[in-house]
């Protein structure tokens, strides 16, 4: 057994020796690439990482301690996420910031699914006038028509202090979550919806049983675009909530939170925890088909 493993050590020893100087060029340069590539991998991870931690920390500390410059809390004191959950008001802006996202997304999904469709999949008169005003709509920013908007839902409508000028919009479509769609949709391969067509569906049914199936990362990569915009808008609450805070969302909320709380760092940091980590844990458990979805949407044009 030692003589076979000289033998083996022998054997490397030479093979190495007999290398060129270009090829122990050319393994010190891929190892030193490896090194810098992973070097600022690990920094940019870092970049991102290190704030968060700082902000968990922070709301770990008592109230002394946050004001001071340590970084690493003397004692845990979970104590503090309760004291934000018993603040008059917190509970029921999860409640109004779940009902906005939730069918928010819901109806994004369900009313821009069809039309994505149609301009994907149908040979029309009109057609790429139809996708270039949705792509027209992609660049409009929302301030601009804001003024009308609210004068509609808060004068006509008699919706102001509520979500639902914010919530009922997305039943007619969203730009960006049509254009996504569609992007995604022109990946699909003709040949099933002319399969299915054979079998005698119809176009609702074979949006339902043959597309529907096949786009699910596109689906969910829109649902969770539009999730995470209507958790974090701040805008839209501000514009028609702030004079109902039974309506305040948490964007808006922890807002006036801070402001209530402007010397306590540590349950600001802590009601700041609170709001971000729904989204932080609905990304990391559909990150894969998110990234799949949105990657494949740039496949085909």
């Amino acid at each position: 057994m030692t003589t076979h493993m000289t033998q083996v050590a022998g054997s490397r020893v030479e093979s190495a020796a007999a290398a060129t100087p270009a090829e122990r060029t050319a393994r010190r340069k891929a190892v030193l690439e490896w090194i810098g590539v992973h070097a600022l991998g690990v920094a940019a991870a870092l970049f991102f990482v290190l704030p968060f931690v700082f902000v968990v920390f922070t709301s770990l500390m008592s109230d002394q301690q946050a004001l001071t410059r340590d970084l690493v809390p003397d004692t845990w004191q979970w104590d503090n996420y309760r004291r934000v959950f018993d603040t008059p008001g917190f509970l029921t802006w999860w409640r109004n910031t779940l009902l906005y996202a939730g069918a928010g997304t819901v109806l994004t999904v369900v009313s821009s699914v069809p039309v994505a469709y149609a301009l994907a999949k149908f040979r029309f008169r009109g057609r790429n006038l139809s996708l270039m005003l949705v792509i027209s709509m992609m660049m409009l920013p929302p301030q601009v028509v804001i003024i009308p908007m609210y004068l509609f839902w808060a004068k006509q409508m008699d919706l102001s202090g509520s979500l639902w000028p914010l919530i009922i919009p997305m039943a007619f479509g969203d730009a960006f979550s049509i254009f996504l769609l569609r992007q995604f949709l022109m990946t699909i391969p003709n040949e099933y919806l002319d399969s299915a067509r054979v079998d005698g569906c119809g176009e609702f049914r074979a949006l339902i049983r043959v597309v529907l199936p096949m786009a699910k990362p596109g689906i969910a990569a829109v649902a969770l675009f539009q999730f995470f915009n209507a958790w974090n808008d701040y805008f839209g609450p501000q514009i028609y909530a702030s004079e109902n805070p039974g309506a305040w969302t948490l964007s808006y909320g922890l807002e006036s939170f801070k402001g209530a709380h402007h010397t306590d760092w540590n349950l600001t940091m802590a009601a700041t925890v609170l709001v971000m980590a729904p989204v932080i844990l609905v990304f990391f458990f559909a990150q894969k088909a998110f990234v799949e979805g949105v990657t494949l949407t740039g496949v085909k044009g």
